[in-house]
């Protein structure tokens, strides 16, 4: 019973091990994103780099539609043009 007790008390350790570095890093992150942002706002040209950012984002957003949103051709329209110029290929 005694070996059951240790395991327990090493498995709760390594938890709250655990749980107090993922905190640290957290804060961490957090602190070093609130650094960036005070250091953007701070500077001269901070319309201009929000202008840029929004027409990055809009670019990409424009880029992520295209990808996921477009509906490729049906095949069969596909074959059917290529048949069709065929024939106009032979037609001449």
């Amino acid at each position: 019973m005694t070996g059951d007790g240790g395991r327990r008390d090493g498995l709760d350790e390594q938890a709250v091990l655990l749980v107090a570095g993922l905190a640290d890093l957290a804060l961490r992150t957090v602190g070093s994103a609130l650094g960036t942002i005070r250091g953007l706002l701070r500077r001269s040209d901070a319309a201009q780099l929000a202008a840029d950012a929004e027409r990055d984002l809009m670019a990409r957003g424009r880029l992520a539609l295209d990808r996921y949103a477009a509906v490729p051709p049906a095949h069969l329209e596909i074959l059917a043009q290529h048949v069709l110029a065929r024939r106009a290929g032979d037609g001449d």
